[in-house]
């Protein structure tokens, strides 16, 4: 897969602890983002944070949180996240999503690799 010079970069705050019928809600999208094609999903795990709650969460030691602030991204088409869009809003009980268009400087694919 070919993406073009402009693309949107999809950005999901999330919770590690945050679920879809008993399974990871990052487990759920990233599955969901390969059926419908998307170029690719990473999750980032985060050290610290907080959301809308204005509970902190955070690995230290003397505060070990088990619900860790997680960072979903997804880089493709306009469309094809457009698409992908109405999944989460279908899907997602809590969490921020974002969108932005993005330069894509070099995307290289070697097809003959195996997957």
């Amino acid at each position: 897969m070919t993406l073009t010079e402009k693309a949107v970069r999809l950005k999901i705050f999330t919770g590690e602890e945050n679920r879809i019928k008993h399974r990871p809600l990052y487990e759920v999208i990233v599955e969901e983002a390969r059926n419908q094609g998307l170029a690719g999903a990473s999750v980032y795990r985060g050290v610290m944070g907080y959301g809308a709650n204005s509970q902190v969460r955070t690995t230290s030691i003397l505060r070990l949180s088990e619900d860790l602030p997680l960072i979903i991204e997804i880089i493709d088409r306009p469309e094809k996240i457009e698409r992908f869009t109405d999944f989460l809003s279908e899907n997602m009980t809590e969490g921020l999503v974002t969108a932005e268009e993005v330069n894509i400087v070099i995307h290289k694919h070697n097809k003959g690799e195996k997957q």
